[in-house]
């Protein structure tokens, strides 16, 4: 089925194997026009702005998902099942639960844990712990290191709710160790490894349950560029 009733890409080689998946879709668009060569739209339905191009030599694609699981599911789904994408990388932004992990950090989601129903889809007989891709997380550790850039690597949160009625719970996440939370991963590394395919979540810090220091949704879309570049060295 393609065009799928969410990506108009008319071929299935239009997208490529790797695609760099920001929420907003405006950070889709900055990164196609600030790193990609060559970059040519392939999506442009309910304005979730899709690109591919070259980056270093090789074809890279770049789409932004919305907020929430639903969304990613969505879009992540049609791209693996519909157009053959095998590496999906998130990169999005995060607020922190911890201390330790501070504005502007970069945090790796080795697991997400989540609030959410997604994984009764499968008929699990038990709690699934969804995971990132070995070789994305290997990958992205090893181009962070060699660009001189610290990475916390951990546990994330990936919540159904952004503003959540019991104002105490990411207290209880925090007290288990997770780092951040965010609202995608958990359901592209299920989307993922239940297809066979590749995922990985990177993350900006963009604001702090802790101190609450936060930056301005500008910056969030613009300046976050560490992790864009670690996401394209290891497509």
């Amino acid at each position: 089925m393609i065009p799928t009733p969410h990506i108009n890409a008319s071929e299935k080689g239009i997208i490529a194997e790797t695609i760099l998946l920001p929420g907003d879709p405006l950070r889709a668009k900055y990164i196609a026009e600030h790193y990609l060569e060559s970059a040519a739209q392939f999506n442009a339905t309910r304005n979730m702005l899709g690109y591919t191009g070259t980056y270093k030599g090789k074809k890279v694609s770049v789409m932004g998902t919305g907020m929430g699981m639903p969304s990613m599911g969505i879009y992540s789904y049609e791209l693996i099942h519909f157009y053959g994408v095998k590496n999906l990388i998130r990169v999005g932004s995060c607020g922190s639960l911890q201390e330790s992990v501070n504005v502007r950090d970069i945090v790796v989601g080795m697991s997400a844990s989540t609030n959410s129903n997604y994984a009764n889809q499968y008929n699990l007989p038990g709690t699934y712990a969804p995971s990132a891709s070995w070789e994305l997380l290997k990958r992205a550790v090893d181009a962070a290191e060699k660009k001189g850039i610290e990475l916390k690597v951990g546990n994330i949160l990936s919540s159904d709710v952004f503003y959540d009625d019991d104002h105490e719970a990411w207290k209880r996440w925090a007290k288990m160790g997770v780092l951040a939370v965010e609202m995608e991963a958990a359901a592209l590394y299920m989307n993922a490894a239940r297809a066979g395919a590749n995922a990985l979540c990177i993350l900006t810090v963009s604001d702090s349950l802790v101190t609450q220091e936060a930056t301005t949704a500008q910056e969030r879309q613009n300046t976050f560029t560490q992790m864009m570049e670690i996401a394209l060295e290891i497509a």
